[in-house]
């Protein structure tokens, strides 16, 4: 996620479609070095049956994607130019990003903490589409049913 009033940073967000767990990561500058650094980062919170596919815009920060294939044992997807609602579930959740961060929203003034506390804000908020649940709690139920 970029902001126009940006010089350098974006935001790096990971979004698991089935429960809607969110992760996000600030980048310093928008290149395919820091954003698979980034990536790199937020995956190794992830407990590997998770860990399957990404599907990522055409930009050339995404160049590196094969980089962390490899690493994971993921399979990388890439949307069509143009067709945002081919990823509808990371486009919702950079939807509610942006009732923290507005578009206009100098992303090298927003600290990580704040990007730590909307992550959190976004993980604990209950989804008509989890039966209230929140990402969280949805999240660690299946870890713990298939850790067992």
């Amino acid at each position: 996620m970029i902001s126009r009033l940006t010089k350098s940073s974006s935001l790096t967000v990971l979004h698991e479609r089935k429960n809607g767990f969110v992760l996000l990561k600030k980048i310093s500058e928008h290149s395919s070095d820091l954003m698979a650094n980034a990536i790199e980062n937020l995956l190794k919170k992830v407990p590997e049956e998770y860990r399957k596919s990404i599907t990522y815009d055409n930009g050339p920060e995404n160049f590196k994607h094969f980089w962390i294939n490899i690493k994971y044992s993921m399979k990388s997807y890439f949307c069509n130019p143009y067709h945002s609602w081919e990823k509808g579930s990371v486009e919702n959740s950079i939807g509610l990003i942006r009732r923290y961060l507005p578009k206009k929203t100098d992303l090298d003034l927003i600290s990580n903490n704040y990007i730590k506390k909307i992550e959190k804000a976004l993980n604990n908020r209950p989804r008509k589409r989890l039966g209230f649940k929140t990402p969280d709690e949805v999240f660690l139920e299946e870890f713990v049913a298939l850790t067992h």
